[in-house]
């Protein structure tokens, strides 16, 4: 995503509010490794979720908990270390055109920073992100509007070369800018507290800016397919309920062509994930179609960049509150940890 132009205004400058915001990005860490390690480890863990909605659902815990790994930590450690040196940002925070050419206004020659890996980490897991949403609509679909042919045509192998295809492809999409135009670096910006896209000097044109439209489109695009499949297989439900409500219907109506309560029950859990992140990545696209057309939101850009990064907690908040079976499973996790610890002890 785009950076923003020199220099920021008082709020996100004041020492209370720089504290404020290590504060909440150490907490949000904390909550997206725990949340996302407890989500793998019951995915992986259990065998009755060991399907291909299972791993879907496990390449998107994967996706947040980089974030929480690598992202966060990242801007929780530069914020410090910015403090600490009397509010000069460290030299290795800015950043150097992918192609060798000089950016960001720091000293020394060389291509990489360490915010080329974590720019490329936090654009790349938000298009694995939405990625996974889409397959894991689509997996629901076919579950739903074809019962009898789900086994065969949504397999194991075909699920996981899917998967690998479709974080290549993310990765591949966040770096174009940087491999395909000598106009972008990556480098830890003051107002958005990430790493992000920024011009090389001299200043980039605005229609040089105008390709990181590509990012919020291609979200985008998924996004509305992902809403259409969905809107699809709920029509599909609804008819399947309201056949239900005459029992001469439902009875003549074959259980293995209906869709079974744990395919809807699945399906409803995806629309709520699809909507918590259309949620979280709208102020994203707002902010990058108003940075390309020349505004420079500094206190904007800080919530609109941490309200998609705090997304990364958010699906395990929605499954522990909608799949009754995962509580189950994160239920038989805690209760075996805490069996093995008595014993030890």
């Amino acid at each position: 995503m785009p950076g923003l132009g020199p220099g920021c205004n008082w709020c996100c400058c004041a020492p209370l509010y720089r504290i404020l915001a290590i504060g909440f990005m150490a907490t949000l860490a904390g909550a997206v490794v725990v949340g996302n390690a407890i989500t793998v480890t019951v995915f992986l863990g259990t065998r009755q979720f060991r399907t291909p909605q299972g791993y879907l659902k496990v390449s998107l815990a994967l996706a947040d908990l980089m974030v929480g790994v690598l992202v966060v930590p990242f801007s929780v450690y530069t914020e410090i270390v910015w403090m600490s040196g009397g509010g000069a940002p460290p030299v290795w925070a800015l950043g150097y055109s992918a192609r060798g050419v000089g950016g960001g206004g720091g000293g020394g020659g060389g291509w990489w920073r360490p915010c080329h890996l974590v720019g490329l980490v936090f654009a790349g897991c938000t298009f694995v992100s939405i990625s996974t949403i889409f397959l894991l609509t689509a997996e629901r679909s076919v579950a739903i509007l074809k019962p009898l042919q789900k086994d065969t045509v949504v397999t194991r192998r075909r699920t996981l070369a899917t998967i690998g295809c479709s974080w290549l492809a993310a990765f591949v999409l966040a770096a174009a800018p940087l491999l395909f135009s000598d106009h972008f670096t990556l480098q830890y910006n003051e107002c958005s507290r990430m790493c992000n896209y920024a011009p090389v000097p001299p200043p980039s044109t605005t229609s040089t800016w105008s390709i990181l439209l590509l990012f919020p489109a291609f979200d985008f695009t998924l996004l509305g397919g992902t809403l259409v499949v969905n809107a699809l297989s709920f029509s599909t439900i609804r008819r399947c309920s309201k056949k239900r409500k005459f029992l001469v219907e439902a009875d003549s109506f074959p259980g293995p062509l209906r869709p079974s309560f744990s395919d809807i029950k699945a399906a409803k859990t995806i629309s709520i994930v699809t909507f918590a992140f259309a949620a979280s990545f709208s102020p994203i696209a707002a902010f990058v179609a108003g940075n390309v057309s020349g505004y420079c939101w500094c206190t904007f850009s800080f919530f609109a960049f941490w309200i998609l990064a705090s997304n990364s907690c958010c699906n395990f908040v929605i499954y522990s509150v909608s799949d009754q079976r995962f509580r189950k499973g994160v239920h038989q996790l805690f209760c075996k940890n805490l069996h093995a610890l008595s014993e030890k002890n």
